[in-house]
């Protein structure tokens, strides 16, 4: 092979603009990426790439932008199908009288599975290309994510009451360690351990937790600081507020992502950012829950990695990662009183790459870099709704709608072809969310 020889590639993906993520608010007009084997190998002008490469698919797309995958870093994927059951209530009475009871009617394997089939087929036609799942029945997650090729680290989790799951601590943990097992060296579906709250986990569930997320090498996925009743109600109990008892119980490190920090003082954000912590902001829950405001701009300004979520359908009512981070790019001004603040840069790469990095995953995927994988979106900036395009990451943060993504690749395996599911049957996916709303509608009559 000489060098003027063009090396062959699976795929070619030419688009008008590269946003890569990493360098942050880059953007590289007509490029291309070349991958081979779901990897990413280059990153180059597309006249270099079509005289470099012999490509087995050439995708062109000269009025798109081309992106990292958008990574949603808090989800309870299963409960789309509880969408729009309870709304317009604060969280302790949406979840004790609402969604528990609802859950503890109709959870189990079948639910959880038919959930998560109808959210992939959602994030995929969102650009979203990993969740970071928290729920029951992880076993049917990894599964049910693993049969559709969509890239999750899912929760094992623990609570201080029986459920459908488990009906002790020592079962949460031992079912835990078995799916930890079972998915240790998949390449798609990784582990994280989710205590459900600090109000709802032990110390000594927390202190078993801690132990076997450092010798197992996985993350913790926790709730905290969600509401000031939460931290009002820790301080009554435990004589602490919520961080500084998992500090006390040894969780505050860099395996820890906490998520929602609506009610933190400047000492809070400081140890976080000491410790290595990362922050995901669901900025639409809290909103919608009347939670509070997670002060994103003073986690930024401290060096805290911070992530972004949707939290589930029963509390946003949706998993659009690109509302969610126009959201919280807007709410982050509002209460930091800066415009400056959340950057539209920033917040594409709390989207994407600092979502990556809270999961532990940012060696692979949340940016396009030689070397990680190709999860990657494509998102259509001809539409009037994006025009006139003078900065194509903050039309990206604060204009464009999901509707504009066209094709989405994980580990450059198509799963969004011009805005068709690639192996997933969209009209039966409906037809089964249909039968879900009667029959619990029929738990609730």
């Amino acid at each position: 092979m000489t060098d003027r020889t063009p090396q062959p590639c699976d795929l070619l993906i030419e688009a008008g603009w590269v946003v890569p993520v990493e360098p942050r608010g880059v953007v590289l007009q007509d490029h291309a990426v070349a991958v081979t084997g779901g990897v990413i190998v280059a990153l180059l002008p597309i006249a270099e790439a079509r005289a470099r490469f012999d490509a087995k698919e050439t995708v062109s797309r000269p009025d798109a932008a081309l992106m990292p995958g958008l990574v949603n870093a808090h989800t309870h994927n299963p409960m789309t199908l509880l969408r729009g059951v309870a709304d317009d209530l604060p969280l302790m009475e949406w979840l004790n009288g609402h969604i528990w009871p609802i859950e503890a009617a109709v959870i189990g394997p079948e639910f959880v599975a038919d959930g998560v089939t109808l959210a992939i087929a959602e994030m995929l036609r969102g650009g979203t290309t990993c969740a970071n799942e928290n729920y029951f029945f992880p076993d049917v997650q990894a599964a049910t994510y693993k049969r559709h090729g969509f890239r999750a680290r899912v929760g094992l989790p623990v609570i201080d009451f029986p459920t459908a799951w488990a009906a002790s601590d020592d079962e949460y943990f031992d079912r835990a360690a078995e799916v930890f097992d079972q998915w240790r060296d998949d390449a798609l579906v990784s582990t994280a351990f989710v205590p459900h709250a600090p109000y709802t986990v032990s110390d000594a569930s927390f202190e078993r937790i801690r132990m076997l997320a450092d010798q197992l090498d996985v993350p913790v996925h926790l709730h905290t600081h969600e509401t000031r009743h939460e931290v009002e109600e820790s301080l009554q109990k435990y004589g602490q507020r919520p961080l500084a008892r998992l500090d006390r119980l040894g969780l505050v490190n860099d395996r820890l992502i906490a998520v929602h920090m609506t009610d933190v003082t400047d000492a809070e954000i400081e140890l976080c950012a000491q410790r290595g912590v990362s922050v995901v902001h669901c900025p639409e829950s809290n909103l919608k829950l009347a939670s509070g405001f997670c002060p994103v701009g003073k986690f930024e300004q401290a060096g805290v990695n911070i992530a972004i979520g949707t939290d589930g359908a029963a509390s946003n009512n949706d998993l659009d990662m690109f509302g969610e981070t126009r959201t919280a790019a807007q709410l982050a001004k509002a209460v930091a009183g800066d415009a400056a603040a959340f950057s539209a840069a920033t917040a594409l790469r709390a989207a994407t790459l600092g979502g990556a990095k809270a999961m532990g995953l940012e060696h692979a995927i949340g940016s396009i870099e030689i070397g990680k994988q190709a999860d990657l979106a494509c998102v259509d900036l001809s539409q009037l709704e994006t025009q006139p395009l003078h900065n194509v990451v903050s039309q990206l943060v604060y204009a464009t709608g999901r509707h504009q993504v066209s094709d989405v690749w994980i580990g450059g395996v198509a799963r969004l072809r011009e805005r068709v599911l690639v192996g997933i049957d969209a009209a039966a996916v409906v037809a089964n969310a249909r039968q879900w709303r009667q029959r619990i509608a029929a738990v609730r009559a």
